[in-house]
């Protein structure tokens, strides 16, 4: 039974997920792609799509291991926000930023989603070992 804090943690994760999908595509298609008309770079955002199903079906293994695979759009923010080259200066580095803050929201409210779910798993554990002691 999900509590009330779940549930917004949960929509908070989705939201920020597809958020970071359209802002990946849009960036690289058409607010500040590197080359004019749209760069390849816009295939960055089809990984996304990877773990959003199993998102969406709430699966706790995806969420686990999405909340991981999203540091690697944490770090690409990072570097292209404070990259000094011309290419992400400006437009760039603010998307950029964007970008890190999305994944950040994504990362957190995953977390929360999935705390108390492994809240239970330790007790659970904790349990078994103690039947297995007696």
């Amino acid at each position: 039974m999900e509590s009330r804090q779940q549930r917004i943690c949960y929509i908070i994760s989705v939201l920020s997920l597809c958020a970071l999908i359209g802002l990946c595509v849009a960036w690289e298609l058409w607010l500040a792609p590197l080359r004019p008309g749209g760069s390849w770079m816009a295939l960055k955002a089809l990984p996304l799509l990877f773990p959003l199903r199993g998102i969406l079906k709430r699966s706790i293994y995806t969420l686990q291991w999405s909340s991981m695979f999203i540091l690697l759009y944490f770090t690409e923010g990072v570097v292209r926000a404070t990259s000094t080259s011309g290419i992400d200066a400006g437009l760039s580095a603010m998307l950029a930023g964007a970008e890190v803050a999305l994944c950040c929201i994504f990362f957190v409210s995953t977390i929360m989603y999935l705390r108390p779910y492994k809240q239970m798993a330790k007790k659970l554990a904790r349990q078994a070992i103690q039947k297995a002691a007696e």
